[in-house]
C-alpha cells in the first residue's frame, strides 16, 4: 500500500490505484476542494507534489492546467496513487468562503 505524507497532517496508507483527492478527503482527513466533483474542470482540488511520482498528467488535467496557466500543480483528481507520495494541499475548504468542498468524485478517473 502507498504511503500518502500530507505536509502538516501527517502520513496515512491508502489503496493502490485510489485517486489522489480521495485519499486526501477520506484517509487523511483533509477538507480537500473538488468543488467540479472530480472532473478536471475547475483545479479546486490542485496539491503540489512534494516528493514521490504523481504519474503522468492526464489529457484532461494538462489542457485544465495549461487554461488557467497554472504550474508546478497537480489536480488530486487526476492523480493515482500508485507510489508514496508528500503533498502540500492547496485549496482547502477551510477559509474559502464555500459552502462545501464539492460533490463526492467518483471512484474512477474522470473524464
Amino acid at each position: 500500500m502507498p504511503k500518502l505524507t500530507v505536509e502538516g497532517a501527517g502520513d496515512v496508507e491508502v489503496a493502490a490505484g485510489k485517486r489522489l483527492v480521495l485519499a486526501l478527503t477520506d484517509d487523511a482527513g483533509i477538507d480537500q476542494l473538488h468543488a467540479c466533483g472530480g472532473k478536471s474542470k475547475c483545479t479546486t482540488c490542485r496539491v503540489e507534489i512534494l516528493a514521490g511520482d504523481a504519474g503522468e498528467m492526464t489529457a484532461a488535467e494538462a489542457e485544465t492546467l495549461a487554461a488557467r496557466e497554472l504550474t508546478g500543480v497537480r489536480l488530486s483528481c487526476q492523480v493515482l496513487c500508485n507510489s508514496d507520495l508528500t503533498v502540500r494541499a492547496e485549496s482547502r475548504l477551510e477559509g474559502s468562503g464555500r459552502a462545501d468542498a464539492g460533490g463526492r468524485p467518483s471512484d474512477e478517473l474522470e473524464p
